[in-house]
């Protein structure tokens, strides 16, 4: 019999009592801390952005700090207190938690709440990570643009309460457990690094066609460009659409090359739609630095893709992946460079775009190419292998680790 095992079974025999977050602490809402009020210096603080980015599970000391007279004015987390974000873009990070195990107290931001309790502060914030959370916390999430949750919420959530002992042993586990899948999880990330940089040199190089006789021609001499037009996201629907690609998609959600597009809009909308055919490049006219403008997707669908406004359809008769390759060198970021214009937000226009070369092989030597570079991308960059594949898989073997050592037989 493991110790965990025997420890409930000596324990609590009948199973673990399940009792409401508020019936076992209560929620204090943090007050008025902007960013801008965050120094380098004084009184530690916790601002409810920085639980999202920049903190784990448990937190010893706060990477910034605020004036002493600021904190008179704001509300304070005491050792063992969890700290929660209350807002967030999506919902799985909403009510995201720290646990604050440091000796002295903290000032907290708004948007953010106190939960001060009895119980162990790990356990709790390993509870709040959980899954057995997640599928609780859904229903009481609420806003549209800002998902948000109120302590009040909060507190009807229920959660297992077994002996201290017990909650202990757990922490212990899964502390134990956790820095071995960090390590293992740094090791990995430390491994993709390296192969993306890798990569990154073997695609300069390999387009590079050093002491070949390979003709380099103008965007504008090889194809010619179609500007989308406009929808949001407001437009989209969950099926019988039709398949669109939005630029911002462009950035975070495909890859070198689609067959499927990911979002859909009202089918009333065809006739008013561009689209990019089957074989285009897909490419961005705006981005947040010059690198992200021009990020580009080849479509590789069956069908037609309406495009956004803020996209540009690269008709060509070359091979569309080998394109999109192109469009990732460094010497295409550098020629592109020239004509970003550089206002709030960086935009690269059809003229731009039609003076910047690229090399164009015969056929064959298009498609030589983008096999070998197929096989280091999936390495590197496809979610469904490789690395990525492999640092997921290890995520997923500590949360499902976790949440059955949150698992009890519920006291009747």
């Amino acid at each position: 019999m493991s110790r965990m095992a025997a420890l409930l079974q000596r324990l609590c025999p009948e199973g673990v009592e399940v009792r409401a977050l508020g019936d076992v602490g209560e929620f204090v809402r943090g007050n008025g801390l902007q960013k801008s009020e965050l120094t380098d210096a004084g009184v530690g603080a916790i601002h409810y952005g920085q639980i999202h980015s920049h903190y784990g599970i448990w937190a010893d000391r706060t990477r910034s700090f605020v004036s002493e007279a600021k904190a008179l004015k704001l509300r304070k987390a005491q050792t063992g207190d969890i700290v929660i974000a209350t807002t967030s873009e999506d919902d799985a990070d909403v009510a995201k938690a720290v646990a604050w195990v440091g000796n002295q107290e903290i000032a907290i931001s708004g948007d953010a709440c106190i939960y001060r309790h009895k119980l162990d502060p790990k356990y709790v914030a390993y509870f709040l990570s959980s899954d057995h959370f997640q599928e609780q916390k859904v229903r009481h999430v609420t806003g549209t643009k800002v998902r948000r949750i109120s302590g009040s919420s909060l507190a009807k959530i229920r959660i297992p309460v077994p002996p201290l002992e017990v909650q202990r042993e757990i922490v212990k586990v899964l502390d134990t457990f956790s820095k071995l899948e960090n390590e293992l999880e740094n090791e990995l990330e430390n491994e993709l690094e390296a192969r993306r940089r890798q990569y990154r040199h073997y695609l300069d190089e390999l387009l590079a066609f050093r002491g070949q006789s390979v003709r380099r021609a103008p965007l504008g001499d090889l194809g010619q460009f179609i500007r989308g037009r406009r929808f949001t996201k407001a437009d989209y629907v969950d099926a019988g659409g039709v398949p669109c690609i939005h630029y911002g998609e462009i950035y975070t959600r495909y890859g070198t090359a689609a067959s499927e597009a990911i979002s859909q809009v009202r089918p009333d909308m065809a006739g008013s739609l561009r689209y990019a055919l089957p074989g285009d490049v897909v490419i961005t006219d705006v981005g947040e630095t010059v690198v992200d403008v021009g990020k580009a997707v080849a479509w590789l669908g069956d069908d037609d893709v309406a495009i956004h406004d803020h996209c540009y359809a690269f008709r060509h008769s070359l091979n569309p992946k080998f394109v999109a390759y192109c469009m990732q060198t460094s010497s295409f970021v550098a020629e592109k460079a020239k004509y970003v214009a550089r206002t709030k937000v960086n935009t690269l226009l059809i003229p731009g775009y039609a003076k910047i070369t690229i090399p164009a092989p015969p056929p064959a030597e298009q498609d030589r190419i983008v096999a070998i570079l197929d096989r280091f991308d999936a390495l590197v960059n496809d979610l469904s292998s490789g690395l990525p594949a492999e640092i997921k898989a290890r995520r997923q073997q500590y949360e499902h680790y976790r949440d059955r050592l949150l698992s009890f037989k519920e006291a009747a």
